[in-house]
């Protein structure tokens, strides 16, 4: 799935033009099986191998991860236990952000630092209905959640008109960080900002909204956010069988959001983008308006964050102002780096990679953990300018 390979193209997928063969036609040579359905794989969108991934992929989250976490003992060595669970769904949403970031950075050349901001927006809309499922349950035996009675409220604010409403909820989970994507990347790009000003102005951007929602008066419960989760859809939420069935959603989504990026960034739509990131000016002079490609990518790259951190927090049971903060965003983009860039997989498996080793330090050397990551990133922009993928690569094509 290595686009270098691929026939020689312009930038918007149209095959090199030459004048006609001067002499008699040579025999086209017959390209090896496996060449052919690289080669094609517009068509099959993954070929072969590609697609046996995906379905191992799903065969592991659908049906190992439940039957080692239900069925087997909890003394088997086979057991997968409830942290376990817990901890590859949250990473699983974290995929799907570093997928989101692949889109906008890789592919499009637009690097957000703020990102963490639309994935906040989605958990707090998820939050708020889950902060509704407690009802009477709560310390305040109230049907207001717990903070605005300590707060002395009297009323739901406006903003909790719909909260009660699951299927409601999730429109406003899609719409609300949709279209303030949509209206700050209008302004954004109409103007031209672009390169290290745009990510400063997303940089700042998420950094005001995460003063706003540490205000009590906002009526997202200040600092403490939301926590304390019982229900959902009426079903308890702390239950192993809930656990893994956000799993396995989380997973499903996961792949269901890769194979649309892969779709994305193999299609005409996807290879403007590619031009957009390498040159935007003769795009420009080729008759192709960026703005409309970019905001397009912009909005769904922001719309899957959204959507992860809907999945995120009630794995986690918690949601609060620190998941937008600066260095949220910046991990984001850190997972994608590390990964690689403009390769789809490489974001997954650098989200992996990283929090695996940030889980992995935090309990081992947790004084140690920031400086690691900084260590991580400068030494995949010196060495590793293509991420762990892109090592991985290279090592293939010299053994081949």
């Amino acid at each position: 799935m290595n686009a270098d390979i691929t026939p020689p193209r312009s930038a918007f997928g149209a095959p090199p033009q030459g004048g006609a063969p001067s002499g008699p036609a040579e025999p086209v040579p017959r390209r090896p099986l496996g060449e052919l359905a690289f080669v094609q794989r517009r068509g099959l969108l993954l070929g072969v191998r590609g697609w046996a991934a995906v379905i191992a992929a799903l065969a592991v989250i659908t049906v190992v991860f439940p039957v080692l976490n239900l069925l087997v003992p909890a003394g088997s060595p086979f057991h997968v236990s409830d942290y376990a669970v817990q901890l590859t769904g949250k990473i699983l949403c974290y995929a799907i952000c570093a997928l989101a970031m692949d889109l906008i950075w890789g592919y499009t050349g637009i690097l957000s630092l703020g990102h963490g901001l639309f994935f906040a927006l989605g958990g707090y809309g998820m939050g708020m209905y889950l902060m509704r499922q407690i009802g009477l349950d709560g310390n305040y035996k109230s049907p207001l959640p717990d903070f605005m009675v300590f707060l002395n409220w009297k009323e739901l604010p406006w903003t909790w008109t719909v909260s009660d409403s699951f299927i409601a909820q999730m429109l406003l989970v899609v719409l609300v960080p949709g279209l303030l994507a949509l209206v700050f990347g209008w302004f954004a790009f109409r103007s031209r900002i672009k390169g290290v000003y745009f990510s400063i102005i997303t940089q700042a951007l998420t950094f005001a909204a995460m003063l706003l929602f540490f205000r009590n008066e906002t009526g997202f419960g200040g600092n403490n956010g939301f926590t304390d989760f019982k229900r959902l859809l009426d079903l308890p939420i702390a239950t192993p069988g809930m656990r893994i069935t956000l799993f396995v959603i989380t997973g499903i989504t996961l792949v269901g959001c890769y194979l649309l990026s892969r779709a994305i960034v193999n299609s005409k739509y996807g290879r403007v983008l590619q031009a957009i990131r390498d040159a935007e000016t003769r795009v420009m002079f080729t008759g192709y308006n960026p703005l409309a490609y970019k905001l397009s990518i912009w909005v769904l790259s922001a719309v899957m964050c959204a959507v992860a951190g809907a999945l995120y927090v009630p794995q986690v049971g918690i949601i609060n102002p620190s998941e937008m903060s600066p260095a949220a965003s910046i991990e984001i983009a850190i997972w994608a780096a590390v990964g690689g860039r403009a390769t789809l997989i490489g974001p997954i498996v650098g989200a992996f990679f990283v929090n695996g080793a940030k889980s992995w330090f935090t309990v081992a050397f947790p004084e140690f953990w920031l400086y690691f990551l900084g260590a991580l990133f400068i030494a995949v922009t010196l060495f590793l300018p293509n991420g762990i993928v892109g090592l991985f690569k290279r090592a293939v094509e010299k053994k081949a």
